[in-house]
């Protein structure tokens, strides 16, 4: 069998080129190489899907080939093409990505599902406050904010980088006046009170993280992805500074990693708050949302 061809010229067709960069990248051992080729063809050439449809047969530009031999290698090289494009799509909404902020996942948008399940079951009429611990690129709190129009929200991270970058994401999707962004250890620098407090935090053993995929141990910050020696460093820290920035009738909402579930739960009970329902599953059916309520005194 003849070698897959390792290069782009002008004198391929767009859609030349997405099979040619489909087969190249089925060879490497990527997954879902046929989506990926779409997208990077795309983006290299700077057209949406009916772009690329209806201009199939035009050949490439010299500076298109280039651009798209070079995100060709570093896909090949196992960078995920939402770091490639710098952006990814979550709940609907694009957001920019930075180095110090994790690839948003449809498994989180789990905790977002809860969190509007809960909030229809509000009685209260005030205008809802919101904290997202750890907020990296802000997708969990600004995607509550665009479904909730009344609300406010704070997102908290160490990392002023993605503070930065959740804060850019906010001003692009229209929603800087009912946000802000401070940069503090989990929940210190909160006052309170609020009606819901999320968070996605690291959670991955500390010796599990050499043995995740290269997408993720290579490219996602370990700050966001450590949770220490047992997974739940993160957890015995946010859960008791949640629980004393909520209101009476407020709720936590954490996502958990595969079979964390029950532990933390025990760990929300400790700290007085109330478990009113089981945590709700992913698509796989993993346990992805716990949510714990502070009752009254």
């Amino acid at each position: 069998m003849a070698p897959l061809a390792t290069g782009f010229d002008p004198g391929h067709s767009i859609e030349s080129a997405r099979r040619a960069l489909a087969a190249r990248l089925q060879s490497a051992g990527i997954e879902q190489p046929a989506i990926d080729a779409r997208l990077l063809v795309g983006a290299a050439l700077r057209l949406d899907l009916t772009g690329m449809v209806t201009q199939a047969a035009r050949q490439l530009t010299p500076e298109e080939a280039a651009r798209l031999e070079a995100y060709a290698q570093r896909r090949l090289a196992h960078e995920p093409v939402a770091r490639i494009l710098g952006t990814r799509e979550f709940w609907g909404l694009p957001f920019r990505l930075s180095e110090a902020t994790l690839v948003p996942r449809p498994d989180t948008e789990t905790v977002v599902e809860l969190a509007l399940e809960l909030f229809r079951e509000r009685k209260d009429s005030h205008p809802p406050r919101i904290a997202d611990i750890g907020t990296g690129s802000g997708a969990i709190l600004l995607a509550l904010l665009h479904e909730i129009p009344d609300a406010f929200g704070v997102g908290t991270d160490l990392s002023l980088t993605a503070l930065a970058t959740a804060r850019g994401n906010a001003a692009a999707l229209g929603l800087g006046d009912r946000s802000g962004f401070i940069a503090c250890s989990y929940a210190t620098a909160l006052r309170g009170p609020f009606d819901l407090i999320v968070s996605n935090p690291p959670y991955i053993p500390s010796a599990e993280i050499p043995k995740l995929s290269v997408e993720v141990r290579e490219h996602d910050p370990h700050l966001a992805l450590n949770g220490g020696n047992d997974g739940y460093d993160a957890y015995r820290a946010l859960i008791p500074q949640a629980a004393e920035r909520l209101c009476p009738g407020g709720a936590l909402i954490v996502e958990a990693g595969q079979g964390q579930a029950g532990n933390i739960e025990t760990l929300m009970a400790a700290t007085a708050l109330v478990l009113d329902r089981p945590p709700k599953s992913d698509l796989t059916g993993i346990a992805r949302a716990v949510s714990a309520r502070k009752m009254p005194p």
